[in-house]
């Protein structure tokens, strides 16, 4: 029997592991010191302190990586020196993970202070406010997503993102080949990384150290770019159909007409499933490409088999009417 998916959710993200992840791609710069490195993000989005500035901390945000923005700046020079240390001082003790200051600006060094006093570091970078929060928040959201592992292949056959699944000895590798010698990508092979992202899709990924390699039965591992060129393969793709090759024996009933539509649970989510008998003689890439082609029909709203059987019950009923 295949493996069950392996399911985990990450409930936090420390400071440290948010820089060094994404402090390139955000234009990210330590202005103060480490201190805060090991203090916890529990929440993948951005809040903007204003209110907490002024006082107000009711609904404080206080999990989330703080972005102070040219209207919090505005504000903390129009108060007294004192007044605006201790407002930042409140700020401080609150808790939070970190503090980014945005467009490049810099805090005055005793608001850098009293922030190292509270073991909170503070960082700078040059995007705008609200294109650092949108590219911030899409990169927690990542991070934070649900995840499973799937043992199988993943595929990008036709721009549809495909998992093959099945037993060993069902020839998942040898058809992932002959995929990628009819120009499909490989996407992940062997352990495939499928995170959901905002409860309104899959993706699927493989492990950095396996990426672009898979292993097939007595050739060992290969380099599927370094042999079919880098366009066979990709780092990431939606899921958009899960299929199942089972040894023909196996399959007893079979829906021949394609009325019974299954699917296959991932993370709370349903995926559209396929199982397909595995036997002699037939080319399993190829029932597999009509998968994907048949899957591209169903999301564009055209169900051959649907259709079908509303043409057949007419056909019965049209003929029935003409016996009466």
């Amino acid at each position: 029997m295949a493996r069950k998916p392996a399911t985990k959710q990450i409930p936090h993200l420390s400071v440290r592991e948010f820089y060094q992840r994404h402090g390139d791609d955000l234009k990210m710069r330590l202005v103060s010191s480490d201190v805060g490195f090991e203090r916890l993000i529990r929440e993948p989005t951005i809040n903007r302190p204003g209110l907490a500035l002024s006082g107000f901390f009711t609904y404080f945000a206080l999990h989330r990586v703080q972005v102070i923005g040219k209207a919090e700046r505005s504000y903390l020079k129009h108060l007294s020196e004192q007044n605006c240390a201790k407002r930042f001082a409140d700020l401080c003790r609150r808790h939070i993970p970190c503090i980014v200051v945005s467009r490049g600006d810099e805090l005055p060094d005793e608001l850098v202070r009293i922030a190292g006093d509270a073991g909170i570091s503070i960082f700078q970078t040059k995007m705008i406010t609200m294109n650092y929060i949108n590219a911030a928040t899409v990169r927690l959201e990542w991070d934070f997503a649900p995840t499973a592992t799937e043992h199988g292949c993943m595929v990008d056959v036709m721009g549809v993102g495909i998992l093959i699944r099945g037993e060993s000895g069902t020839g998942k590798s040898e058809t992932v080949l002959a995929l990628l010698r009819r120009g499909a990508s490989l996407v992940a092979d062997d352990v495939v990384r499928i995170r959901n992202i905002e409860s309104r899709e899959l993706i699927g990924t493989s492990p950095e150290l396996g990426r672009s390699h898979m292993e097939v039965r007595g050739l060992g591992i290969i380099d599927v770019a370094a042999l079919f060129g880098v366009g066979t393969f990709r780092t990431e793709k939606r899921l958009d159909l899960v299929v199942t090759l089972r040894h023909a024996d196996d399959m007893n009933d079979v829906d021949r007409l394609g009325l019974d539509r299954k699917s296959y649970g991932l993370l709370g989510l349903k995926v559209p499933h396929v199982e397909l008998p595995v036997a002699p003689g037939r080319d399993m890439a190829q029932l597999i490409e009509v998968a994907a082609l048949d899957t591209k029909l169903k999301s564009l709203g055209h169900d051959t088999a649907v259709e079908f059987n509303k043409k057949l019950l007419k056909k019965m009923k049209d003929q029935r009417k003409s016996l009466v």
